[in-house]
């Protein structure tokens, strides 16, 4: 059996560690070179940032090579999507703004091959360019892939108990930004009504054997309560973030000012 970086996050989050992970929304595979050792994983994001599959193939070279995981998150619930981040090599994929469990299955299906899904067989940089016996390769893909849905809409959260009977999905993950804003309360992601949200979600998901994500900003107030939600794995800011935070810090030091104070993170909550 290969071990992967994918393999190893598993083990990690069944040992009940908290496991962390960076945005990657640049397109020079250096950004995830650099980072890679720092991580758990990387969350190459498709949907709302202008990299091409060709520029996402260096970012999954550069984290395979550097050590950690590497999950994309596409644009959309669409084939051709799933099936060219798939066969690039991608270890996760994450399907965005899902309003129905009929949406999610179908996503699934789409991640598994057959007898589990309907996924079309074409991996040629998964299965090392040939160089794998096909029926392991198919064993270990259905058994090693990281299939996760995004719970970013009060639709989906209604549904939430015909998601989570789906065999083949390992993991929720939480989009509080646009959760918040699906409740009539975008950015307010700390109203008691968005945390009751999260937590239902957290525990549903946890008491159906499944993961529980999160994304959010390079914010570790936050990410402290989405622990005490239930969080397991975040993707806790992005790659522009972190330059720039540490950039005004370092600055606000060398300057004999109080650089904390007063910062935001990507999405402008208060730190």
């Amino acid at each position: 059996m290969i071990s992967t970086h994918m393999q190893r996050m598993r083990d990690k989050l069944r040992a009940g560690k908290v496991v962390l992970g960076a945005g990657i929304t640049l397109t020079d595979p250096a950004v995830t070179e650099a980072l890679a050792p720092s991580v758990d994983f990387v969350w190459i994001d498709l949907e709302h940032n202008p990299i091409t599959v060709e520029k996402m193939l260096g970012h999954l070279i550069a984290a395979r090579a550097g050590g950690c995981a590497s999950i994309v998150r596409i644009p959309t619930n669409d084939v051709g999507w799933i099936k060219r981040v798939l066969d690039s090599g991608a270890e996760g994929i994450i399907l965005p703004r899902a309003y129905s469990a009929k949406e999610v299955a179908d996503f699934v299906s789409a991640c598994r091959y057959p007898p589990l899904g309907t996924r079309g067989f074409g991996p040629r940089r998964p299965m090392q360019y040939g160089r794998l016996e096909q029926q392991a390769y198919l064993q270990q893909a259905n058994r090693d892939l990281f299939v996760v849905a995004q719970v970013e809409t009060k639709e989906l959260v209604a549904d939430l108990d015909n998601v989570l009977k789906l065999e083949g999905l390992d993991s929720l993950v939480l989009g509080p930004q646009d959760l918040s804003g699906s409740m009539g309360r975008l950015g307010e992601t700390t109203h008691p009504d968005v945390v009751q949200a999260m937590k239902t979600v957290a525990s549903k998901a946890k008491a159906a054997g499944k993961f529980i994500g999160s994304g959010l900003g390079a914010n570790p107030k936050f990410a402290k309560l989405l622990i005490d939600c239930g969080v397991q794995w975040m993707q806790a800011g992005n790659d522009f973030e972190y330059m720039i935070r540490n950039c005004e810090r370092t600055f606000s030091q060398i300057r004999g000012e109080s650089g904390d104070q007063g910062t935001t993170d990507s999405y402008g909550q208060k730190q």
